[in-house]
């Protein structure tokens, strides 16, 4: 769920509600309507907070879908609507296990783990989890841009080619080539970018670093002038020296969030695409 749909419980109540969410759909009906609402359900069309729950007439009991009425605009809705699971007609007891695993997983769950345990098909759970990542997503990149000390490294994400590459054309045989900027106390983001020529990663830094911030990188040439768009300028260390340390300078956190992104993918995804990568670093970056 997004940032803004998920404060109002305490975190201690949502780790003892999620279990009996995981399998009673009325339970994780209730559940995502508090993190939804709180204690003050509104309308998602009008909202307006003068609503009630429908109930079957025969029984008393909550309607079949879970349906909400408004008395201001009359109209009807769920705690779906607006939301990542909105078109979807998966119980919402499979959402709340699916989105606990891949909150509390530091290298991630695998859809096929979805499906064993939620016993659904393989395609509802990769649709689970596509939906999931995101949610994970940044609301706006462009105002969240990383401030203070901010440490900037690349990686490259691929194995080898199953057959020999002399049968494979050049681009195909090419990694991907994945970007961090990590602010020192403070949050990651990564993007897949096309080269690590100076250029792009220049613009890769310009566009998720705030120019008042103090950039620390290693000595790959790429870098070098950076330090002339930042107030905080730029220093190195010199890892071709065998220096991964001088004073406050290094990028260790970088460097370790590639190892977790790269243990999860190797351990859990086993491989992913280009196409969908930078789905997977949401997911990484938002835990």
């Amino acid at each position: 769920m997004r940032n803004e749909e998920h404060h109002n419980l305490a975190k201690s109540e949502v780790v003892e509600a999620m279990p009996l969410a995981c399998c009673d759909e009325l339970a994780a009906v209730e559940l995502f309507e508090e993190l939804r609402w709180g204690k003050n359900p509104a309308c998602v069309h009008c909202g307006s907070v003068d609503v009630y729950k429908m109930t079957d007439a025969a029984t008393g009991k909550r309607n079949k879908r879970y349906l909400w009425r408004c008395h201001d605009c009359k109209q009807q809705y769920t705690v779906r609507i607006g939301t990542v699971y909105e078109e979807s007609r998966i119980d919402l007891r499979h959402w709340a296990y699916a989105f606990w695993r891949a909150c509390t997983s530091k290298k991630g769950v695998a859809a096929r783990e979805i499906q064993r345990q939620c016993q659904i098909s393989y395609k509802s759970a990769l649709f689970l989890m596509t939906r999931i990542r995101f949610a994970m997503a940044p609301d706006n990149p462009a105002e969240e841009k990383l401030r203070g000390t901010v440490e900037c490294d690349e990686t490259f994400i691929g194995g080898k080619p199953r057959h020999s590459s002399h049968y494979i054309p050049k681009p195909a045989r090419k990694k991907s080539v994945v970007f961090a900027a990590v602010q020192r106390q403070g949050n990651i983001r990564r993007r897949v970018i096309a080269d690590v020529c100076g250029k792009t990663l220049k613009a890769a830094i310009r566009e998720l670093v705030d120019r008042r911030s103090r950039i620390y990188t290693d000595d790959f040439p790429s870098y070098d002038g950076i330090g002339n768009c930042f107030n905080g300028g730029h220093r190195t260390v010199r890892h071709t020296k065998r220096e991964y340390v001088c004073g406050d300078v290094h990028t260790n956190m970088a460097e370790s969030s590639f190892a977790l992104l790269k243990r999860g993918i190797t351990g859990i995804y086993h491989s992913v695409s280009k196409e969908y990568l930078h789905r997977y670093l949401w997911q990484f970056d938002f835990l």
